[in-house]
């Protein structure tokens, strides 16, 4: 499959920044299923980006600018062929053996009834840790409700679990603390999504898990959607919360009043025929 992706982000100020630096995460890479035919990525800004790759393999840029800024826009441009793996994950690269993805953050700290529910999901599957992992993505996508409303980007996995409401992410860290709570090394995935019902706008990228199977390496899992992520999905970054793949992260000098403005165009391409 060919994707397509427009992303913008604006952030507007009340009163002019005077200096603004941030990193982005808004690059894919190769791999097994994916392969990245076009990317471009623009700032509004007398600016210089600068490449680097972080600790966990990402493809990161980075920038500052000096103001005085009113308005600062960042945009990504992109065509990617992707293909169906059954969401097994193949040829990424790969900073870290699997143990450090057992390692507890403040956004995936699973309190008692994340583990009680992780316990019973597994219990459910009769142990077995790939029937587990389909057991709580199957479990989540039952028992929560996708609610832009209540939770933001520093709500912890037991906070959405409460509410039993959330995005993405929230499903995504519950996930990641149920796993990691069971001795399964799980990650936070971000990326975009094509939507099989024709939907092409969207709020905001998408964001999923990974956990590791022995056999079968890394797995990809879907719980907003119950799906092992397919070719409708593109990765961008891993890490092991959203702070370690959120697409723009950064500070800034005055702007105080800042208004942000997100604009995502996920679509399928069509594939050129030649006569």
């Amino acid at each position: 499959m060919r994707i397509r992706i427009a992303h913008e982000t604006i952030y507007s100020y009340g009163t002019p920044a005077q200096a603004v630096i941030q990193t982005l995460r808004l690059t894919p890479r190769n791999f097994s299923g994916q392969h990245v035919a076009k990317w471009r990525i623009e700032v509004d800004q007398d600016c210089r980006l600068d490449a680097h790759e972080d600790a966990f393999g990402n493809i990161t840029h980075t920038f500052s600018a000096t103001g005085p800024i009113e308005r600062l826009a960042v945009r990504v441009e992109g065509l990617v062929e992707t293909t169906d793996t059954a969401g097994v994950v193949r040829g990424s690269v790969e900073r870290f053996p699997p143990g450090l993805f057992l390692r507890e953050t403040d956004l995936t700290r699973a309190d008692d009834a994340v583990r009680g529910y992780a316990t019973e999901r597994q219990a459910a599957a009769g142990g077995e840790r790939l029937a587990t992992l389909h057991a709580l993505m199957d479990g989540l996508y039952e028992d929560m409700q996708f609610d832009k409303d209540p939770t933001h980007s520093a709500t912890t996995a037991a906070e959405a679990f409460h509410l039993k409401r959330g995005v993405c992410q929230d499903f995504a860290h519950i996930f990641i603390a149920a796993a990691r709570h069971l001795a399964i090394p799980a990650r936070y995935i971000g990326g975009y999504f094509l939507h099989d019902d024709g939907t092409v706008d969207q709020e905001a990228g998408h964001a999923w898990a990974e956990a590791y199977v022995d056999g079968l390496g890394w797995v990809s899992f879907d719980p907003a959607n119950n799906v092992c992520p397919t070719e409708a999905h593109i990765r961008i970054a891993a890490g092991l919360d959203y702070l370690n793949a959120a697409p723009v992260r950064g500070t800034r000098y005055g702007g105080d009043g800042e208004h942000l403005s997100v604009k995502v165009q996920v679509d399928q391409a069509a594939r050129q025929v030649q006569s």
